[in-house]
């Protein structure tokens, strides 16, 4: 099989699973994680049973692929600069926000919520398969910083806690809450730099530990 043959197919593969993912995150918030089979969602995507079971054989591997795409920034793999903290966090702030910006991550949130009480272990997923590996990121980034001397930090995983949350209860928390709330592209970048500038201040590598 030729290499133009293979591209093809995997593109074709790849709108297909775009189109099943989108049709599985709307019927799970119009329906419930319940009450949508694959039947269903194979129907609203537009694609064969015989497709949909063959990238995703349970709805449980459906539903950690949202997870793993809601949280995926494989088109941001540009790593944060390392030596100079201010503009590495400023990278990894604005593509945090980004994120937190997208709708399908809203609607990630509501459904966990929803079902919740019902089905645990999508929470479970969503925090191991999307939060977790997110943070870790975050995480390392300053244990590398600290590490080099350009941060003096320590307890990472405290900071990088601090740091996101900053972020996430302005432009995030709200917008899923309150009905039409809105937070402007000026104000999310002012938050962004004042959770830096926090941070940077705090963990100046000349500030002494507490």
């Amino acid at each position: 099989m030729s290499k133009a043959v293979t591209t093809y197919h995997q593109r074709v593969a790849q709108e297909k699973r775009t189109l099943i993912v989108t049709a599985a995150t709307a019927l799970f918030l119009e329906l419930g994680y319940d009450r949508t089979s694959l039947a269903r969602i194979a129907e609203r995507s537009g694609v064969s049973r015989a497709t949909l079971f063959k990238q995703f054989p349970t709805k449980a591997a459906l539903f950690d692929a949202i997870v793993t795409e809601s949280w995926s920034t494989a088109d941001e793999e540009t790593p944060p600069p390392a030596g100079n903290v201010v503009d590495g966090l400023g990278v990894i702030g604005r593509r945090y926000a980004g994120l937190l910006g997208r709708p399908r991550m809203t609607d990630l949130f509501r459904i966990v919520i929803a079902e919740l009480p019902r089905f645990p272990e999508l929470a479970h997923a969503q925090f191991s398969h999307g939060k977790m590996p997110y943070f870790e990121s975050v995480r390392s980034y300053l244990q590398a910083e600290h590490d080099a001397g350009t941060v003096r930090i320590e307890d990472v995983d405290l900071a990088a806690t601090q740091f996101l949350g900053m972020i996430s209860n302005y432009v995030f928390w709200p917008t899923l809450l309150v009905p039409g709330w809105e937070v402007s592209a000026e104000r999310t970048a002012q938050v962004v730099d004042e959770a830096v500038r926090t941070i940077a201040a705090r963990y100046a590598s000349d500030t002494p530990w507490n």
